[in-house]
């Protein structure tokens, strides 16, 4: 599977990333808006000059060319990041950010959601922004995703009324992407971890086939992720997380489930879906394993896709929080959380099945 990667690996060296200027809006809630220029567009991300951004939020920062770091001073102290890295450090947390900060043009620039994310956390407001150019959706019909999911769709009618029969399981991160970090610990050791401990659990109790998209240390894009659940017997499919938060406090286990389910070409909102059943059985196998959960979201998250395919995203844990952070560390405490999760998956396909005799 490596070798057929390589190609793919070796597209950045051929290619020059084209980059289209635009503009945006930015100020902090309640205030008027200042226009940012120079917002350049590359693959569809749009990334903004970062010494112009600081100023609009009434923030300040400073570029330090010893360590290739760049510091920003916030209410709530100084946040360091580093062109190219998957993360920002604050204080002994380290926050994972989406796309990391790259020069465009001579200027240091951070992407979109960087500004109303974790920006916005460090200044505890509400950030108002707009581009004033947005980028016109790319056509997604026919891509390698959505043949993809046109097949997540198509699995459900191939039921037959039995059991699980088959669960997919997504450690997040891997590679040269961390993850969260806090206390020493990396996010995507965790969520290996934790997937390997399920898995162990699924084969030896139910004695049925478990797909992970990941077995080792390397990283992989969306689509890869996703291959796991592309079994015809996979009848669900669990993304396993870590995350971290500006404020120690935050705690607890987070549930994410799509917002809406795609069946037979219609959306059926997220309470009527069986993700949200699965969901809603994972939350009450952990709360009777005495572990915090704080609830269940749904939220358009990439890696929950399309599809009606059972498909939760668990946030297991905050890594800036102690409590949680001993928790994940403690692999008696892991195996306690993977046991809650795997009571949910024994839950749902045991309901599954009744409701298939009764229909």
């Amino acid at each position: 599977m490596q070798r057929l990667l390589l190609p793919l690996l070796c597209l950045p060296l051929l290619l020059v990333p084209v980059s289209v200027q635009a503009a945006a809006e930015l100020a902090l809630a309640g205030q008027p808006p200042q226009v940012i220029t120079e917002v350049y567009l590359q693959d569809g991300i749009a990334f903004l000059p970062l010494d112009d951004v600081l100023p609009a939020l009434g923030l300040s920062g400073h570029w330090d060319s010893v360590r290739h770091t760049y510091a920003m001073r916030t209410p709530r102290g100084t946040a360091t990041l580093f062109p190219g890295g998957h993360y920002l450090n604050f204080g002994d947390s380290f926050l994972p950010i989406s796309q990391p900060a790259r020069f465009i043009d001579g200027r240091l620039r951070v992407p979109e959601d960087f500004v109303t994310g974790p920006l916005a956390n460090l200044l505890g407001s509400r950030v108002y922004y707009r581009n004033l150019q947005p980028p016109a959706a790319a056509p997604v019909e026919g891509s390698s995703l959505d043949r993809l999911f046109a097949f997540l769709l198509q699995k459900k009618g191939a039921r037959q009324g039995t059991a699980l029969r088959g669960v997919a399981l997504d450690p997040g991160h891997g590679g040269q992407d961390p993850g969260s970090l806090g206390g020493g610990l990396k996010e995507k050791d965790l969520t290996l971890a934790l997937a390997r401990d399920l898995e162990k659990q699924l084969k030896m109790q139910l004695g049925i086939p478990v797909y992970l998209s990941r077995d080792a240390d390397y990283q992989l894009n969306v689509e890869q992720r996703l291959q796991a659940a592309t079994p015809p017997e996979v009848d669900a499919l669990l993304q396993l997380h870590v995350q971290a938060a500006f404020s120690p406090a935050a705690a607890g286990i987070t549930l994410f489930v799509r917002p809406a389910e795609e069946r037979d070409g219609k959306l059926l909102a997220a309470a009527g879906g069986d993700s949200m059943r699965l969901a809603l059985l994972l939350e009450e196998a952990l709360r009777q394993a005495g572990l915090p959960v704080t609830g269940i979201v749904a939220a358009p998250l990439l890696p929950l896709g399309r599809g009606d395919l059972p498909t939760v995203l668990v946030e297991a844990g905050y890594l800036s929080n102690p409590a949680d952070r001993l928790r994940l560390a403690d692999p008696a405490a892991r195996q306690s959380l993977t046991a809650a999760l795997f009571s949910g998956l024994r839950a749902f396909g045991q309901e599954t099945m009744e409701e298939h005799r009764v229909n």
